[in-house]
């Protein structure tokens, strides 16, 4: 196992759900983390707690990954011990409605659009120059199962997925001779605030989701990103797809009757 120890990650969208988790994660191992999200208030409590519980050092950053102006000029701000950073994790991303492509709210692709393939791009674009520069560094990438086959009502969640996906592999290539590593995490149903977002905080139909089975939690999933991040440098994880037991794809779970 690599040791995480000292090393410097960056997490987007580390307010709540799987970003938290891998927040924790990180910590509990050591490392020292850049958190950002929308929600400063939120990333500075966390920051406090886990420089506390860890006594690693923990930097909050408000950050909208959509604007790329906030994004280039907020990492361009870091102070010096915090500009090398080691593992990036793209973790912010949103679904929102589950309708028939013909009858979707436009609104609702525009901020799938905006967050989860533009936002994990304007990141990407301003960190990885300097890992490229240092020769080192590891792009951790949370996509979907939905990056890898479409379903009813998803048409732009889903592609916006697919283009996580294929943004991964295009960057893996691009670095490849640069000493930097490229891996995707994706997970099944996960029980986040993801669907209380996605029906826009109706949160019995969120709730209706999981209805019958055992879903992820975000600490599932932070633990394959620890698994990744903790190879040694001669292995790279591609690609994890990580689900519940009872979820064989985006389409066929096993609920029990309640």
């Amino acid at each position: 196992m690599l040791s995480l120890k000292g090393k410097t990650v960056f997490i987007t969208g580390a307010s709540s759900g799987i970003g938290k988790a891998c927040a924790e994660l990180f910590a509990e191992e050591g490392a020292n983390l850049v958190i950002s999200a929308r929600r400063f208030n939120l990333v500075e409590e966390l920051a406090k707690t886990l420089s506390e519980k860890f006594h690693i050092e923990v930097l909050p950053v408000k950050l909208d990954v959509r604007n790329y102006s906030e994004v280039t000029e907020n990492i361009a701000a870091l102070p010096e011990k915090w500009s090398k950073i080691d593992i990036l994790i793209n973790n912010a991303g949103l679904g929102r409605g589950l309708n028939k492509l013909y009858e979707d709210n436009v609104e609702g692709w525009e901020e799938m659009i905006d967050t989860n393939v533009k936002g994990l791009l304007y990141v990407t674009r301003t960190i990885v120059p300097g890992m490229v520069k240092r020769g080192s560094g590891h792009v951790i990438n949370i996509g979907s199962i939905a990056g890898h086959e479409a379903y009813p009502g998803g048409g732009v969640y889903c592609a916006t997925k697919h283009a996580v996906n294929a943004i991964t592999k295009s960057l893996r290539m691009d670095v490849l001779d640069k000493g930097i590593r490229v891996s995707t995490v994706d997970p099944g149903m996960v029980e986040t605030n993801f669907s209380n977002v996605r029906f826009y905080g109706d949160t019995e139909r969120a709730k209706n989701t999981y209805k019958g089975l055992t879903p992820l939690t975000g600490k599932d999933v932070a633990e394959a990103v620890i698994f990744c991040a903790t190879r040694p440098p001669h292995a790279n994880i591609n690609e994890m797809i990580i689900m519940p037991s009872v979820q064989a794809n985006a389409f066929v779970t096993y609920r029990k009757e309640t």
